[in-house]
């Protein structure tokens, strides 16, 4: 489909060194990524969903790299960001918070079975092989890049990465431009919090996990339209509504261009739970709250991967 081949994706200097592989047009599993590759040992910060994707990433990497990458971070578990593991694995060390591991260890290809006209190719389930807890760094020449899990939001083991000296902020599926914000495992507060944290490191350049890369703007955005999301579900628990009944009732105003407006549905779910006193990432019954977004849509929500 145009506008959705891998051959559409474009490696996007933003930094001495420092890179931005943007898929468009960003909508479901079409992911962005990011490289460093001062130092001789390349970083790669996410993969991709499906073999088609990897590869190109591989060959976008190997065009300006000097080598291929060393290192591979996966900002969060989602196969969107981490299916393509396996094609960098022989070469590189796998790092991720040891909450992501465990939750692709019990995923494992479950997003497959959503999209099932989805051409996935030969995928296998790469775990990390290195783990941490607390914030860690990675020094690859004179580019310090710190990983931190800054709180439970897009979902509850989140990591971000940070380059102090570049100005350079790789959000992950914290931080989206032209998509619809996503907390279904995650949480609508905690992402509020959370993009406090990182408007207080002072980024230059944000690289969300979906769309265009951006400035501070796109923390600002995100923050906007979770407050909305917070304050309709509010009025929507006041008039007695499930949140379905809510998204249906609700005006999207701003936020209609959003592409996948149908996550709505789930982030009011994660609202009315909060409101009710329930904490950040507290379990949800996935099953029901994708069913309702389907409902929403009126159908299966487009996956152009």
């Amino acid at each position: 489909m145009n506008g959705h081949s891998p051959a559409d994706a474009r490696m996007v200097e933003i930094g001495d060194g420092v890179y931005a592989y943007v898929q468009p047009d960003g909508g479901w599993c079409l992911n962005n990524a990011g490289l460093i590759t001062a130092g001789g040992r390349p970083a790669l910060i996410d993969t991709a969903a499906t073999e088609a994707r990897a590869l190109a990433l591989r060959e976008a990497v190997a065009a300006v790299a000097p080598g291929p990458a060393r290192y591979v971070v996966n900002t969060h578990p989602h196969g969107d960001h981490t299916f393509g593991n396996r094609f960098f694995a022989d070469e590189a060390v796998v790092i991720a918070h040891e909450a992501t591991r465990a939750e692709m260890d019990l995923a494992q290809l479950h997003l497959t079975g959503l999209w099932p006209e989805v051409c996935w190719g030969d995928l296998a389930v790469e775990l990390p092989t290195l783990t941490f807890r607390e914030p860690v760094t990675l020094h690859l020449g004179d580019v310090r890049a710190e990983l931190t899990h800054p709180g439970v939001a897009h979902t509850t083991n989140d990591t971000v990465v940070w380059l102090p000296e570049q100005g350079v902020l790789f959000a992950g599926d914290l931080v989206m431009n032209g998509a619809t914000p996503f907390c279904l495992t995650g949480s609508v507060a905690g992402t509020i919090d959370v993009v406090g944290k990182l408007r207080a490191l002072g980024p230059r350049v944000v690289v969300p996990g979906h769309g265009p890369v951006g400035g501070p703007e796109l923390l600002d955005t995100a923050e906007q339209y979770l407050r909305w999301v917070q304050d309709l579900a509010g009025r929507g628990r006041a008039a007695g509504l499930t949140p379905l009944e809510t998204a249906r009732e609700a005006d999207l105003g701003p936020y209609a261009e959003l592409l996948d407006s149908e996550r709505l549905v789930p982030n009011l779910h994660r609202a009315f739970a909060e409101a009710a006193g329930a904490p950040p990432g507290h379990p949800l019954d996935i099953g029901l709250l994708f069913s309702e977004m389907v409902e929403f849509h009126g159908r299966l929500p487009e996956c152009h991967a």
